[in-house]
């Protein structure tokens, strides 16, 4: 059984979700950050929180920067980073939608 962790979700990570999605939602009903933090970030720290060791390396052979590749309720498909500290808080700070 994989150690649970302690997710904080970085500045940066909110600027790139700002960079992606809206603050409204769009046109064609596309999804805006409030919908994105509130249905679909809980689940990827809960992701992180429980499984972060078994998560692939971002880059081979530094097992302290972790991805998460999916798909949420409102987006077919995403990846966010994620960075061990030295205490062992897990730090998330990006993400890439595919909308």
């Amino acid at each position: 059984m994989t150690q649970r962790r302690e997710v904080r979700v970085s500045d940066s990570f909110f600027a790139e979700l700002e960079d992606q999605l809206g603050v409204e939602r769009g046109p064609n009903a596309e999804p805006s950050v409030t919908d994105f933090v509130v249905l679909d970030l809980p689940v990827i720290v809960e992701r992180f929180a429980a499984e972060f060791d078994d998560l692939p390396e971002a880059i081979a052979g530094v097992p302290s920067i972790r991805m998460l590749i999916g798909s949420a309720a409102l987006v077919p498909a995403y990846v966010v980073h994620g960075v061990e500290t030295p205490d062992g808080v897990i730090n998330l700070v990006g993400v890439e939608i595919d909308l």
